[in-house]
């Protein structure tokens, strides 16, 4: 007998159990007895769209010793907005849930879902996040979804003093610059209701806030130049506002002095200049830039900086 057959709960349910294709399945998945009855209880029940406390707990269950059953979270969902649980409780629930599983996709599903049926922000919600962060400060799933409750909740002043003092105690944080990238430009663009394509300028962006994210991010690049994530923020905000990349020559050549080849500082700087002189027409520097990464400064991309060399078509120019 098992936990639900013996029950007096579930005496009135008829289980159903898997059907892996007849008597002698191919490929038969060796579940355990205790998840196996417990989804034969679960198919019943959802056969019957059976919405109650015993079915909602059936669902922890199952949760518990198979967080990734995505069928299982939905009809969770259905039910607690149709019995009209305290969705605060839920919460807290999957609080434990998602310690124990920080790399699950269907529990930060879940609960954008569930926090979809708030209207207001709960005020442990970021700091259980903060918690998750400490963690692991780079988990995907929970950066997607502070950025769907930035959005949802409207959150854009509070979030970007957070996200500074994310970069301050890891300014290599790459998912820190990416997410500060969504709260300066997609409260802008979101306001506009519409989309800026790949590679166009966003000439609605205040020239205010392309000013300050330069700097911000200059500061940044200044206490680690050889930290890939600000030089590509920095072109991704030029690029916001359609300013080329010689504008601020003078400052990679801070890091990249092509007459000092034993004092440079960042790869990065070389790679930003190597565009810099190429858009001057100065294709021997641009091609000197490149030879240096390729020859020293990062080797290990060496045929990637040679076709980019290539493409210079130096050979032709001192022809």
């Amino acid at each position: 007998m098992g936990k639900y057959s013996d029950s007096d709960e579930w005496v009135d349910v008829v289980p159903i159990p898997q059907d892996d294709g007849g008597p002698n399945p191919l490929a038969a998945i060796a579940y355990t007895e205790e998840y196996s009855e417990a989804m034969s209880y679960l198919r019943a029940a959802m056969a019957k769209n059976e919405k109650s406390d015993r079915a909602l707990k059936l669902t922890e269950e199952i949760i518990r010793m198979n967080p990734a059953h995505y069928t299982v979270w939905l009809y969770r969902a259905d039910m607690l907005f149709s019995l009209q649980k305290d969705l605060l409780e839920e919460l807290e629930w999957l609080n434990t849930v998602a310690l124990k599983h920080t790399k699950n996709f269907q529990i930060w599903h879940h609960r954008q879902v569930v926090m979809s049926h708030i209207p207001t922000l709960p005020p442990r919600e970021t700091a259980f996040l903060a918690l998750m962060f400490a963690k692991d400060a780079k988990n995907y799933h929970v950066w997607s979804y502070r950025q769907w409750l930035v959005r949802h909740f409207s959150l854009w002043d509070s979030e970007l003093p957070y996200i500074e003092s994310l970069l301050q105690i890891d300014v290599r944080n790459n998912s820190a610059w990416n997410h500060r990238w969504f709260v300066v430009f997609a409260r802008h663009t979101d306001s506009k209701k519409h989309s800026i394509k790949n590679g166009d300028a966003d000439s609605d962006v205040p020239l205010e806030i392309i000013e300050r994210e330069v700097e911000y991010t200059k500061a940044a690049i200044s206490t680690a130049p050889q930290n890939q994530s600000p030089w590509n923020y920095l072109r991704g905000v030029l690029r916001k506002k359609g300013i080329g990349l010689v504008e601020l020559k003078g400052f990679a050549e801070q890091y990249a002095d092509l007459e000092k080849e034993d004092e440079v500082r960042s790869s990065h700087a070389l790679d930003f200049l190597a565009d810099v002189y190429a858009a001057e027409e100065h294709k021997e520097r641009s091609g000197k830039a490149l030879e240096l990464l390729a020859r020293r400064y990062d080797p290990i991309r060496k045929n990637y900086w040679d076709y980019r060399r290539s493409l210079l078509a130096l050979d032709q120019v001192s022809a």
